[in-house]
């Protein structure tokens, strides 16, 4: 069960609405607004098209870790370089 504060809610359909919101950021922020409404994993990824896995890893990264679990992880290993 996936529950949402009424800001977190508010936050989540701002990061979807707005223009300069990275696609990857606004895409969770769909899928997780999605889950709160009560729809199970495949309904969800057949309305995003997107996996069930995907859908199942962004619930589960939100419930941990509530909005910084939308975020990129760092990376492991050194910075890539421009030569």
């Amino acid at each position: 069960e996936l529950l949402l504060s009424e800001s977190e809610r508010e936050q989540l359909k701002a990061l979807t609405l707005r223009r300069k919101t990275a696609q990857a950021i606004a895409l969770r922020a769909r899928i997780v607004l999605a889950c709160a409404e009560g729809i199970d994993n495949r309904a969800v990824s057949a309305k995003l098209r997107v996996t069930q896995q995907t859908v199942s890893k962004w619930r589960a990264r939100f419930v941990a870790s509530r909005l910084d679990g939308l975020l990129d992880a760092p990376r492991p290993g050194a910075p890539r370089t421009i030569e």
